[in-house]
């Protein structure tokens, strides 16, 4: 990365020098005509004031080749690196610090279960003609036109794009879903080696059938029969830390969680469904969405599309328009097997490391699924630990499920679509011009035993780790028109209609009851307009709720007058996150820093650090607040019992401190928009100074962890830089669809030095919207340049 950071260097100055050229065969050619193989007639592409193109074709086929060319025009770099994480490749040209996270997606098995998937499947079916046109498209691109900068930088060798690299890319996705490798570890080291009473406050005696405020039906909880070792739990820490490296090192979108909501005509001010939804994934350059309006004569969406596929995850056009959420479902166990396990198979795989000689990693699988622990590159472990995944244990027709869901304009054929879409589990919210609202929760969920509690590493020698299949669609949580006149989801665990058992790692519902809380106003009636001040809230009742037992202790352990008037603010603060309030700064810092003092000492840096990467920490916080009888309070290293309110103390006085050495000694210096900061990180972007190339911010924002404004940082200390949140913001009225808003965070572009590479960045920040064109007059209206694809 050093060379590289000199070899940019020397381009800066040779393209000052006079590289206007090099930089324009670069860029994406938006006007004028190129030929495309294979096309039956001549495509028009018009590109609006934004970048987005607005593609016409004679067929469907031609449409999505087209939308192969353009899509890699803008993102062609993205596509390379996405397909290299999810096969376990980016070693071979990112070099070894990256040979972790190459041997962690090897042992998944995604390009392995990749093949053997699509040889499943019929090339003849419509969604894979479509992919395959798509794919052809990406590939005249690569073949004719100049490589994208950061392949010069990498030394990147073009090769096909295949329809295994799209099915893998899906499989990360499935996997930035799966929050079991970090949370099951954790608790199960918590039962193991702490006792029963520290689970209290991780509350894993809540069900899982769903109520939002009141959830009732008990699990059982099942401890496992064999016991890990020191080696075992160093380990699955190493583990744990790679699993979320996976997710953030790379700078590439991973899914992180997700609003949506639809309103039905009778709450709307048009008499039409109005949708929202804003996805939650974390920032990068580009953004992980490319939007395109595709139309034919039997087809029209307009769509926000992932890197390598064709159909997109979001969409809508004058008939209908969904959006998405996580579920959240825990659909992957851990399963431990007896020390020397003799049904294991193995078979070994090179990873190439740039500059150096490749590595061997020998990959082992079982009964139960691939050995997870073998990731670490090392000798199999004293207790292997295998992977049961829903997504490699099912048929999951994810292609045909979103082809379907693209046209799906009614009730029947939405609910079918989403009925395809096994794994991972996700929440398709929808609605049609006709007045039609609906949810579903899509994925399979495992019919474990009884005993199984899945939020623990599993017994390979209990029925815990048996599976009987799988509960049928009906069984998934969903609604269709509800009496109430709307529909919101927010991660939160739902409710099944035929109450089956719902384990997951669902987030905390006080985003969804704000959401509810505002849509629900009686006499209100919504449109695009007063629905972004929902969509931008930073308000919720997470704060008031975690503080409220503490402030007794607060008072207690203040030192002046000043403090003590601090913490009077504190205790009237509605928990808002504006830009211009330090309280969100402190109330963010003292939580990390209660952490600290509460859990670092009985869990050691490496467990406590990995329980921080987890959605559990946020449910912990508020019942162990309300807990003064907690175990957790604690100090087990001094080998003392001490009130909560020491703890308390310690962590307000370590918070003051913090604050005033880091951000300075005035209030005013504490503003959440001076400590609370969006850059849109590149993959490269990493070593300095690619970072002031690439990279794109940092912008002082509102809004924070589990608010609607979901901008998050991780749990951490002052200042801190926001890692994921809004993807984009979509208000679509079915009364005038041609009139959606929406915006992308950075731009439509991945090209270094393209207009479009990061114009939409500072409105993004600021709250706006864009206008999505539908309509032929608005496209007209629009158009910055025109593009002709020909036979």
């Amino acid at each position: 990365m050093k060379r590289l950071a000199i070899f940019i260097l020397v381009l800066l100055i040779t393209l000052t020098l006079g590289g206007y050229g090099f930089i324009q065969q670069k860029l994406p050619q938006r006007s004028g005509e190129i030929k495309l193989e294979q096309l039956s007639e001549a495509v028009s592409v018009r590109y609006d004031e934004r970048g987005v193109p607005h593609i016409q074709a004679a067929t469907e086929l031609d449409a999505y080749r087209a939308l192969g060319y353009v899509h890699a025009q803008d993102r062609l770099f993205q596509m390379e690196m996405v397909r290299r994480l999810a096969q376990g490749q980016l070693s071979e040209v990112l070099g070894e610090k990256t040979v972790k996270i190459d041997r962690l997606f090897r042992t998944l098995r995604l390009h392995q279960h990749a093949k053997s998937y699509l040889t499943t499947l019929d090339p003849s079916s419509p969604s894979m003609q479509s992919l395959n046109a798509y794919l052809d498209g990406i590939n005249q691109y690569q073949a004719t036109r100049a490589k994208p900068l950061e392949f010069d930088l990498l030394g990147i060798t073009p090769r096909p794009f295949t329809a295994e690299d799209t099915i893998s890319v899906a499989g990360y996705l499935a996997y930035s879903f799966a929050a079991a490798f970090r949370t099951e570890p954790v608790l199960t080291y918590i039962r193991d080696e702490l006792g029963e009473d520290y689970l209290r406050i991780f509350d894993l005696n809540t069900p899982s059938q769903g109520d939002v405020i009141y959830p009732e039906t008990p699990h059982t909880n099942s401890p496992s029969s064999s016991k890990l070792t020191a080696k075992d739990w160093q380990g699955l820490n190493a583990l744990a830390e790679v699993s979320q490296a996976a997710l953030f090192e790379p700078n590439l979108p991973q899914f992180e969680g997700s609003n949506a909501w639809v309103m039905a005509g009778s709450k709307t001010q048009s008499g039409k469904p109005l949708l929202a939804g804003d996805p939650h994934i974390g920032f990068s350059v580009p953004a992980v969405w490319y939007e395109a309006h595709l139309q034919t004569p039997s087809f029209e969406l307009y769509g926000h599309f992932q890197a390598l596929n064709p159909f997109a995850l979001l969409g809508h056009n004058q008939a209908f328009g969904w959006s998405l959420t996580m579920f959240q479902n825990d659909d992957l166990d851990l399963i431990a097997l007896p020390p020397n396990w003799d049904n294991l198979t193995s078979h070994t795989e090179l990873i190439a490391i740039k500059g150096q000689p490749a590595e061997e990693l020998t990959l082992y699988s079982s009964d139960f699924g691939p050995i997870i622990n073998a990731a670490l590159g090392e000798e199999i472990p004293d207790t292997p630990i295998a992977l049961w995944w829903a997504f490699l244990e099912t048929e999951n027709p994810i292609l045909e499920a979103f082809y379907d869901f693209n046209r799906a304009n009614t009730l029947e054929k939405a609910r079918a679509a989403a009925s395809k879409i096994h794994a991972p589990g996700l929440n398709l919210v929808w609605a049609n011009a006709e007045g039609d609202i609906a949810w579903w929760a899509a994925g399979k969920m495992p019919i474990r035993d009884t005993s199984t509690q899945p939020a623990f590493i599993l017994d390979s020698q209990t029925a815990q780790a048996k599976k009987y299949g799988f509960y049928p669609f009906s069984d998934n949580p969903q609604e269709e028109n509800p009496k109430r006149g709307y529909i919101v989801s927010a991660n939160y665990l739902p409710a099944s209609p035929n109450q089956v058992p719902l384990p997951g790692y669902y987030n905390l519902a006080d985003r969804g009851e704000q959401l509810i809380k505002e849509l629900s106003q009686p006499n209100k009636q919504w449109n695009t307009q007063n629905s972004q001040a929902v969509q931008l809230g930073e308000q919720s009742g997470y704060a008031p709720r975690l503080l409220k037992p503490l402030l007794g202790d607060l008072y207690a352990s203040a030192s002046s007058k000043e403090e003590t008037l601090l913490i009077n603010q504190l205790a009237k603060w509605p928990g808002n996150f504006p830009t211009n309030s330090y309280l969100p700064t402190v109330f963010t810092e003292f939580t990390y820093q209660l952490l600290i003092a509460t859990f670092l000492d009985e869990l050691g840096e490496a467990t406590f650090n990995n329980l921080l990467s987890t959605r559990i920490i946020d449910s912990a916080l508020p019942l162990l607040a309300a807990d003064p009888a907690s175990p957790w309070w604690n100090n087990q290293q001094a080998g003392t019992n001490q009130a909560r309110q020491v703890v308390v103390g310690q962590a307000w006085q370590a918070t003051l401190k913090h604050l005033n050495k880091t951000l300075g000694p005035k209030l005013d210096d504490w503003q959440w928009g001076k400590a609370h900061t969006l850059t849109h990180n590149h993959p490269l972007g990493a070593q300095k100074p690619l970072d002031k190339l690439f990279n794109v911010g940092g912008f002082a924002v509102p809004g924070g962890h589990e608010l609607p404004n979901n901008l998050s940082t991780s749990y951490s200390s002052a200042p801190w830089a926001v890692e994921y949140g809004p993807s984009t913001r979509r208000l679509i009225d079915f009364a005038a669809p041609e009139q959606a808003l929406g915006i992308n965070p950075v731009g439509q572009s991945g090209v270094k030095f393209d207009k479009h590479y990061s114009d939409q960045a500072k409105a993004y920040s600021e709250g706006r919207y864009y206008p999505q064109h539908l309509a032929e007059k608005d496209i007209e209206q629009n158009t910055r340049s025109k593009l002709k694809l020909v036979p």
